[in-house]
């Protein structure tokens, strides 16, 4: 689905009075570079101060445990430093670090990996989990897991990993994103199959506090979302995987369509001091840099 496809049908199925903004500026985001020999990548995590980009690839299908998943460590203006720098997982997801440690959704279990070496160091089962998907880090290290199949959000904290919440108002949930007092939820919703129309999902956030889950700003439906990350205070950049877009999504509803990808653009991740968008192809096999006014 094109961006132009994606706009008409947003705008007559679900925004109604609401407006969406033009496409942006001709000159538009510029690409900065490309890597590929990527398998699958999934999931994008710049570290600046070390300088590199943490990305997972999850080196075939995405329930498979076949022990082909694999982590890379790229440089930030695109050269590949270690192509397979953790490897021996299985189909590798989300990624957050805390601390010295970076943390991997693998399917039913949250994997630690020392930042210094590359090596696991633990592994945390979650039991009944189906489809864990992406991780994020609070401000005090503690870790937050979306169960996409589930619609439950899992929490590693104080060494012990168990489900943090479990709610049908997630709405298949699949990129986080902790904000001050509340995490950003990117959710899935349900993808069109078997003659059934899909039904497009809105940002949600849920209160780090009591657990209560709302819709961000008008919570305006827009698509099968999956990265996202803070442009501002109360402005996102999140992709669509289905339709293959960037979009920027506003509190206040309006969307701009930034970036027309093939189907799989998945878990970005952003520099806000060179606002640099990292975006993974996962049918393409290759990560792009792009440069957003």
């Amino acid at each position: 689905m094109t961006i132009r496809g994606f706009v008409v049908a947003a705008v007559a199925a679900y925004l109604g009075a609401h407006s969406m903004c033009a496409p942006a500026a001709a000159a538009g985001p510029a690409k900065l570079w490309e890597v590929t020999g990527l398998e699958a990548p999934e999931s994008a995590l710049p570290d600046p101060e070390a300088g590199v980009v943490y990305v997972s690839s999850v080196g075939g299908a995405s329930g498979d445990k076949n022990g082909n998943g694999f982590i890379s460590k790229i440089a930030l203006d695109g050269k590949m430093v270690s192509l397979k720098w953790a490897a021996g997982l299985d189909a590798p997801k989300g990624l957050a670090r805390a601390g010295e440690r970076l943390y991997v959704a693998d399917i039913d279990r949250l994997v630690e990996i020392d930042v210094k070496t590359g090596k696991a160091l633990a592994s945390y089962p979650a039991k009944g989990a189906r489809f864990l998907n992406d991780v994020a880090a609070d401000g005090e290290g503690r870790i937050y897991v979306a169960d996409t199949f589930t619609n439950t959000i899992w929490r590693l904290a104080e060494g012990r990993f168990e489900p943090w919440l479990a709610s049908k108002a997630l709405n298949s949930p699949n990129g986080l994103l902790v904000q001050g007092d509340k995490l950003i939820v990117a959710p899935w919703g349900v993808t069109a199959e078997d003659g059934k129309p899909g039904v497009p999902a809105g940002l949600l956030e849920v209160s780090l506090k009591d657990k209560s889950v709302r819709p961000l700003g008008d919570g305006t439906p827009v698509g099968n979302l999956d990265g996202i990350e803070a442009e501002g205070p109360s402005t996102y950049l999140v992709t669509d995987w289905v339709a293959g877009a960037l979009l920027r999504i506003e509190t206040s509803g309006k969307v701009t369509p930034l970036l027309d990808f093939n189907q799989g653009s998945a878990d970005i991740g952003y520099v806000p001091s060179t606002k640099t968008v990292l975006v993974p192809l996962m049918n393409d096999n290759r990560l792009e840099a792009y440069r957003i006014e």
